[in-house]
C-alpha cells in the first residue's frame, strides 16, 4: 500500500511540473483560433504565440492580434512572445528577437501586412524586392499603437 501511495506521490509530483512548462505548443493550423479576434489559425508564417510566466499558451492567427491582446491591458505576466517567421513558416521564434517587415505586398492575416523575420538580412533582401519598412520589436509595439 505504502509503495502505492509513494509512486503515485511521484506520479502527481512529474505531472505538476510537467504542466507548468513555458515551452511553446505547436499551434493546430486549421483548428486552433486565435485568443484575440476567434479567427481559425490557417496562414504558417503568420501566427503567434504568448506564453505566459506560468506556462499559459494563447496562441494567434497574427503577432498584430498577439499585440492588440496585450493592449487592452490583460493583466498577465509574460514569459515569452513568440511568432511565425518568413523563412520557416511553423517554427517559432522569439518576437523581441525578430525583425519585422510591414509590406503591402506581402499580407497577413489581420491585414497589417506585417510579417516577421528570423534573419535581419532576409527581411533586408524581401524589402529590396517588395518595398515596405523594418521595425524592430519595439518600434513595431510603438508604431502599431499609434
Amino acid at each position: 500500500m505504502r509503495k502505492i501511495i509513494r509512486y503515485t506521490g511521484i506520479v502527481l509530483g512529474v505531472l505538476a511540473i510537467m504542466g507548468c512548462s513555458n515551452s511553446p505548443t505547436p499551434i493546430d493550423y486549421g483548428n486552433d483560433g486565435c485568443h484575440y479576434c476567434k479567427m481559425t489559425i490557417v496562414d504558417k508564417i503568420h501566427g503567434a504565440e504568448l506564453i505566459t510566466d506560468k506556462g499559459k499558451v494563447f496562441k494567434f492567427d497574427a503577432t498584430e492580434c498577439m499585440l492588440n491582446y496585450v493592449a487592452e491591458g490583460n493583466e498577465l505576466e509574460v514569459g515569452s512572445f513568440l511568432t511565425n517567421h518568413y523563412e520557416s513558416p511553423t517554427a517559432l521564434i522569439s518576437a523581441t528577437e525578430a525583425t519585422f517587415l510591414i509590406s503591402d505586398k506581402l499580407p497577413s492575416p489581420m491585414g497589417a501586412y506585417l510579417t516577421a523575420f528570423e534573419d535581419v538580412s532576409q527581411a533586408e533582401n524581401i524589402k529590396g524586392e517588395k518595398g515596405g519598412e523594418l521595425y524592430t520589436w519595439e518600434a513595431l509595439k510603438t508604431h502599431l499603437m499609434k
